[in-house]
């Protein structure tokens, strides 16, 4: 009977043997999982931040009108492309350009004004030598005289005629003298290009010039049209929006980080980023440029009491700009607005926490208007020389 027993009990050992190594081998791939995944967690993860609170911005630059007028033609729409320089509005322009006219008949008219005013002083000079050299003769004529009326060889009625001679040259002098002095005076002593009347008649011209080249509403820069407001026929003031452009090539992507998260990120991080519109089978590749001056509520414009009624305490985000690389960018434009999952490797955090200096690169700009100014001076520079110039 106890061999019986025993039997039994070698037999039910027999059975869980099979049974505690299954369970011994899924507490040590459990254990090896949960090791790997600390393992992740603490080499990669740890070292990562991560948003899907992040959109795309970018530039916006508004094209206004520069003058008024009434629009006669508008050569972009919305979602189209425009090249820096191209024309995108035609406003009416004869008004603008029957004030050139007349700025230009101005111009040459003073023109020739300073011209005589110089050639006046000029012969006011002449005068003066003239005097002069007239002075010097009644003094020689005098002085030849006065010592032959000891002798009485000239009469004393001689010698005062030729006193009075020098007195009357003396007089006719410092007379051209004035002259040649009120002449200098309306020329300012400067070539007649360089008188005020000359160089006020000049800005003018250069103005009425501006306003009619300024007719044709032309586009800053390069980029794509949104938000198009201006219709033909309608009359339009300075500085009223007409469009907008977007730059797409150069957007960039404002990740709101909450609190927590900003311990870790440093300027120049390297970040990983996707798109909804792409999915994550698109990856773009940027870093971070900078962290704002403050949160998103603080600069709202109802921003929060927390000093005012109850308060709760709400974990605030703030806004982390992103720069991307051009070269997913340019085959893959991204939109302005658009969704992004953002990740930033935190491993190195040598960067600073802001800037330290000051930045003098230029952000956005346009040199479109400084060849305005050039080529209105070109064309003031040939009226002056009594050319007709192109008109704008």
């Amino acid at each position: 009977m106890e061999q019986a027993n025993n039997t039994d009990n070698h037999g039910g050992d027999n059975g869980n043997r099979p049974r505690r190594r299954v369970l011994l081998i899924l507490i040590a791939l459990f254990v090896f999982i949960g090791g790997a995944w600390f393992a992740w967690w603490w080499l990669v993860l740890s070292q990562r931040e991560s948003t899907n609170d992040a959109y795309v911005a970018g530039n916006l630059i508004a094209v206004s009108a520069q003058v008024g007028g009434t629009v006669v033609s508008v050569a972009a729409d919305d979602t189209q492309r425009v090249e820096a320089g191209q024309e995108l509005v035609a406003l009416e322009s004869t008004e603008s350009r029957l004030q050139l006219q007349k700025a230009a008949a101005s111009l040459a008219l003073a023109v020739r004004n300073a011209r005589q005013q110089s050639a006046t002083a000029g012969q006011f000079d002449a005068l003066v030598q003239q005097r002069s050299v007239e002075l010097k003769w009644a003094e020689a004529q005098l002085a030849r005289r006065q010592p032959l009326l000891a002798s009485q060889a000239v009469s004393s009625e001689e010698v005062r005629q030729a006193e009075t001679g020098v007195d009357m040259a003396r007089a006719a002098l410092l007379v051209a003298r004035q002259q040649a002095a009120a002449a200098h005076a309306l020329t300012s002593q400067r070539p007649p290009e360089e008188q005020p009347a000359v160089i006020e008649a000049r800005t003018q011209y250069e103005q009425a010039w501006i306003a009619v080249h300024r007719h044709r509403v032309l586009a800053p820069s390069s980029g794509y049209v949104a938000r198009r407001t201006v219709q033909a026929g309608q009359r339009v003031q300075p500085g009223e929006p007409l469009l907008t452009i977007v730059p797409l090539e150069s957007v960039w992507v404002d990740a709101n980080f909450k609190e927590p998260q900003l311990r870790a990120l440093r300027i120049g991080q390297k970040v990983r980023l996707t798109a909804d519109v792409y999915g994550s089978d698109v990856t773009f590749t940027g870093q971070v440029a900078g962290v704002a001056a403050g949160t998103g509520s603080a600069f709202a414009l109802l921003p929060p009491q927390n000093a005012t009624g109850n308060w709760v305490k709400v974990v605030q985000r703030i806004p982390v700009r992103i720069a991307l690389d051009p070269a997913p960018l340019a085959k893959f434009p991204l939109r302005i607005g658009l969704s992004m999952s953002v990740q930033v490797n935190t491993e190195d955090r040598s960067g600073a926490l802001l800037p330290t200096a000051s930045s003098r690169t230029e952000i956005v700009g346009t040199r479109m208007y400084e060849a305005d100014a050039a080529a209105a001076a070109t064309a003031a520079a040939l009226v002056m020389r009594g050319a007709t110039p192109t008109p704008p």
